[in-house]
């Protein structure tokens, strides 16, 4: 990313981070700015894809998806075309809230958001039992949430390194 944030663009990014919903007039008095420059550099982070979307953080209990399970998948095959596939049905899939491809013990981490056991029973029969490329997949189920978001940290130290 070429993109270069000075000191004013990393204190909009960390507000806007907390609460989207401020308006830039606020955001600009907060920031010792006019609200066309806010508007202005919101507009060019956003155009620029440092800012990816804007979203609501929903409780995964208050609409019945109690059950957080992480699952750490095995592949057969690195082929390049067969990890595409597999992250194609890995993105397609609504229960799966993040997925990383990883180096390490296994090839890829999921975060699935759940009604229930039942219910994960189904999705690991479709995306790993059906799916010839998947050597094996270990579940790990969560216990509570203890700390869950995408906040980045934003600070001119962690940006200069």
């Amino acid at each position: 990313m070429t993109t270069r944030l000075d000191a004013y663009d990393l204190k909009l990014l960390d507000m806007v981070q907390q609460d989207a919903r401020i308006p830039q007039g606020e955001l600009g008095q907060r920031v010792n700015l006019s609200t066309a420059a806010v508007n202005r550099r919101l507009k060019r982070m956003v155009d620029e894809g440092v800012i990816e979307r804007h979203a609501a953080i929903v409780n995964p209990d208050a609409v019945g998806c109690e059950l957080t399970v992480i699952v750490q998948v095995n592949v057969e095959s690195e082929r390049v075309d067969l990890l595409d596939a597999m992250k194609r049905t890995f993105q397609a899939c609504p229960h799966i809230q993040q997925c990383y491809y990883v180096a390490g013990d296994c090839d890829f981490v999921l975060i699935f958001a759940v009604r229930s056991m039942s219910q994960y029973t189904r999705l690991t029969r479709e995306l790993f039992f059906e799916n010839n490329n998947v050597k094996r997949f270990n579940t790990l189920v969560a216990m509570s949430r203890v700390k869950v978001g995408l906040h980045v940290p934003l600070s001119e130290e962690a940006t200069a390194a």
